[in-house]
């Protein structure tokens, strides 16, 4: 049973419906001053009583107005503030001020519920606009009585118009925010009355000018605009501007609830490219961000999406576990929805041959289909495919003729395929094979043309789309031509200005390498000149050093030859002496000054005159005592000393205690 294919295009319908009515409040709420209320009350603390004063109330006054949740407290104080300002405004008969009070007022009154008295004084400020010659106040205006259209077409119908004043008027007052801003609503309403070549048209002239004043989030924007293809059954751009918008909205860092909307066009775009994987996980994030802000119509569209998406995969099973995630929790408010429901339960029971599971569902459908027209499709398709399931073909085509009267006056092909389908259905179940072959035969040939018409539409979008961006390109082109331009002009001043700049500097440059030039060269011969003292210095200094360690030998030979003569002196002396204890004192001084002699003789013979390698001189002084004792007594000399150097002064000292 292929039903599906209707399924995914008329998807559009409903979830673009539903996902631009809060996309709007998005976007009127981001027009909102954004502005810290504290710094605000500050800014009007410290103001004068003049036209300034007027805008900051003004400005506090909407922020309490655009806060979520439209709680009363806050509601009475943009009330309170707005009085402020409408009493300050007065005492200046500052005119634009009035009108922004009039019109604020009526904005209260409507998000307090009474939209009588709030439409009443929309159209006072309306006139008081037009008789001052308030242009951009005038737009807004318009912009408001939008608010107090429903939301069927003769009411969009409505609304186009309003914005269609709107925008000239801010054109003309180059309020291009603001502009570009109507432009985006002008476009979501064209594409709810299905004119969306002309929503795409609109939607590249927003872009256009969002980009020129630096605006980046075009999310919503791009949305839309993935929104617009896809009814035009053009899913690659489709998909392609719902990447975009979730790019757009990664770069800027967007968080909000519009997220829900990327996603679940991602899902459809996906969807009609059969890529079911990413239709699904696309589809499940935009579930999750609606379930989590409890927004039931949105759970119910997007679970309707999934489910669809099951039923396309004729995983009949899944589709009911969806639908029933959120049947009792977050229960369908609109009719249409509740339709749609009843019809995929009734079609998934039915297909999974279980017409007594598929009855309850089936009967509600067929009550709702007694008392109004309101999704007749789904009822229709529904009651039809039921009946065929449970063994009453006969009783289908009472319907089925039904469904053409119902196909004539919407003169959709894809409404008189499905029919055919039907009928080739009803009559394969009743055995009526000749009839069935030319019912399927021509369900070939209107789905044949659906697939030729919507080949051109999408040829059709597709030179839309290249004529604006043709259009884009000349206008990027006559830009910078212009900037060029001025670029040129601006060059040959830089450039004289430079030339100048750069002989000055060129000058200056010289000079100061002149400059560095002969301070090096006068630092160099100084520093020449005392590299040639330092250098006599140290020549006299080497000298000095040379004599002086000459000097110091010499004085060590001669104090060492003393001492040698002085011994051989004592020696003469002791030749003269009986006397034992005069004999040992001369021997004991004798040894002294041996020891001291051998201190003497090894500084005059060393190169090293500070100090005396002790283990040198211990061995020559015991050699001496050797030789000295050796014929009194049989000593045995053992040696075992390590590498010890002293100074001078300490082994003379040593040298002259040593007996």
């Amino acid at each position: 049973m292929n039903f599906t294919s209707l399924i995914s295009v008329k998807n559009y319908l409903r979830i673009v419906y539903s996902v631009s009515l809060f996309l709007l409040v998005n976007v009127q709420a981001m027009a909102q001053s954004k502005e810290d209320p504290d710094q605000l009350e500050k800014k009007i603390a410290n103001a004068g009583n003049d036209s300034q004063k007027v805008e900051l109330l003004l400005t506090l006054s909407n922020n309490y107005l655009s806060k979520p949740r439209e709680l009363k407290a806050d509601l009475e104080k943009a009330n309170q503030i707005n009085a402020e300002a409408k009493k300050l405004s007065n005492s200046l008969s500052y005119k634009l001020g009035i009108g922004k009070v009039m019109l604020l007022d009526a904005q209260i009154h409507r998000e307090s519920g009474d939209s009588k008295y709030g439409l009443t004084k929309t159209n006072e400020a309306l006139i008081y606009a037009k008789k001052n010659s308030l242009f951009v106040l005038t737009a807004d205006v318009y912009k408001e009585l939008c608010a107090y259209k429903g939301y069927e077409k003769a009411d969009f119908e409505e609304k186009i118009k309003y914005l269609e004043l709107a925008i000239p008027l801010y054109k003309k007052s180059k309020a291009l925010r603001k502009e570009a801003d109507a432009l985006k609503d002008l476009a979501d309403y064209y594409g709810l009355v299905e004119e969306h070549q002309k929503a795409l048209t609109v939607l590249e002239n927003a872009v256009v000018i969002y980009k020129s004043i630096g605006f980046k989030e075009l999310q919503g924007v791009y949305t839309l605009m993935s929104g617009d293809y896809g009814m035009l059954q053009n899913p690659q751009l489709s998909l392609k501007y719902a990447l975009m918008a979730e790019k757009t909205a990664e770069e800027v860092h967007d968080t909000s609830y519009q997220l829900c909307t990327i996603y679940n066009h991602l899902g459809l775009a996906y969807y009609d490219l059969l890529k079911f994987d990413l239709a699904f996980a696309n589809f499940e994030k935009a579930l999750n961000i609606a379930l989590k802000n409890k927004n039931v119509d949105d759970i119910n569209a997007i679970t309707y999406n999934l489910a669809s998406l099951y039923c396309h995969k004729k995983n009949y099973i899944a589709a009911l576990r969806t639908l029933k995630r959120s049947e009792k929790s977050y229960p369908p408010k609109d009719e249409i929805t509740k339709i749609r429901q009843l019809f995929i339960f009734v079609v998934s029971y039915s297909m999974l041959e279980q017409p007594d599971k598929a009855k309850p569902y089936y009967e509600q459908l067929l009550k709702k289909y007694q008392e109004s027209d309101v999704g007749l499709f789904y009822k229709l398709t529904g009651i039809i495919i039921y009946l065929q399931h449970s063994g009453q073909v006969e009783k289908t085509y009472a319907y089925l003729e039904r469904f053409k009267e119902f196909a004539k006056k919407s003169d959709k092909l894809i409404f008189y395929s499905q029919i055919e389908l039907l009928s080739f259905q009803s009559d394969q179940a009743s055995k009526k094979y000749e009839s069935a072959i030319e019912h399927l035969k021509q369900h070939q040939v209107y789905k044949d043309s659906i697939f030729n018409l919507e080949k051109l539409k999408q040829s059709t979008a597709l030179e839309l789309q290249f004529e604006t961006e043709k259009k884009d390109k000349n206008i990027k082109l006559l830009t910078q031509q212009g900037k060029l331009q001025e670029i040129k002009i601006e060059n040959e001043k830089v450039i004289r200005y430079l030339f100048l700049g750069s002989l000055v500097a060129l000058v200056l440059f010289l000079a100061l390498l002149y400059n560095r030039s002969r301070v090096k060269t006068n630092a160099n011969k100084n520093l020449e000149l005392k590299r040639k003292q330092i250098d006599e210095q140290n020549e006299q200094l080497k000298k000095l050093l040379a004599e002086k360690e000459w000097l110091l030998k010499e004085i060590h030979h001669r104090v060492k030859n003393n001492l040698q003569i002085v011994i051989s002196l004592l020696n003469t002396q002791s030749a003269y002496l009986d006397n034992e204890d005069a004999l040992m004192a001369i021997q004991n001084s004798q040894h002294r000054m041996h020891a001291m002699s051998l201190i003497h003789q090894k500084l005059y013979q060393s190169d090293n005159l500070s100090t005396i390698d002790m283990s040198w001189y211990i061995y020559e002084l015991i050699s001496y005592i050797k030789e000295c004792y050796s014929s009194e007594k049989s000593i045995n000399f053992v040696l075992d000393t390590e590498k010890v150097f002293l100074d001078v002064a300490q082994a003379v000292s040593d040298g002259f205690n040593c007996k």
